[in-house]
Order: structure tokens, then C-alpha cells, then sequence
């Protein structure tokens, strides 16, 4: 199984990626607790875009998966990478 690390508003749960690929892989979920579908989007399109721009480093060699927890809608962007980062750091 993965490991498994919690911040405010998200969960990230890790594993080593399967075959010779080192890329990370992402997953994400997104329930309606979140909020409605502009949201949800919204916190996802937030999400990708802390993957891009620094987490496929942070996360090399791994799949991940962030679930999205109810608060995850009523914070910002920058509070949102920071949360993401802080998760993957508690992760090594």
C-alpha cells in the first residue's frame, strides 16, 4: 500500500510507481463536500497546476493521489501549494 499524509484541507497518499517509468503520476478526487462543480474544478485546476510547477519534482518516482477535503474550496492558491508542498515534504 501507499503512505498516507494529511494537511488541512487535503490528503496525499504515495507509492512507489510500477515498472521502469520514474515519472510521478497524479490522481485526484474531488467530492461535492468540496462544493459545487465551478469549485471542485477550480481546487483541481489548483492542484495540477502545484503538480506542474514543482510537485512532479517533489513526488519523482512515485504515484500520488490528493484527495480534496471539504475545505480545500474556501482557500486560495497560494495557501493551496503550500499546503501540497508541506504534505509532500511530511512524506520523506
Amino acid at each position: 500500500m501507499g503512505r498516507r499524509h494529511s494537511s488541512g484541507a487535503f490528503v496525499l497518499i504515495v507509492r512507489p510507481t510500477a515498472g521502469r517509468g520514474r515519472r510521478a503520476r497524479l490522481g485526484i478526487t474531488a467530492s461535492r463536500k468540496v462544493g459545487n462543480a465551478v469549485v471542485r474544478n477550480r481546487v483541481k485546476r489548483r492542484i495540477r497546476e502545484w503538480f506542474r510547477r514543482g510537485g512532479q519534482h517533489q513526488l519523482r518516482g512515485r504515484d500520488a493521489i490528493v484527495i480534496a477535503r471539504a475545505t480545500a474550496g474556501r482557500i486560495g492558491s497560494q495557501a493551496t501549494f503550500a499546503e501540497l508542498d508541506r504534505a509532500a515534504k511530511g512524506l520523506r
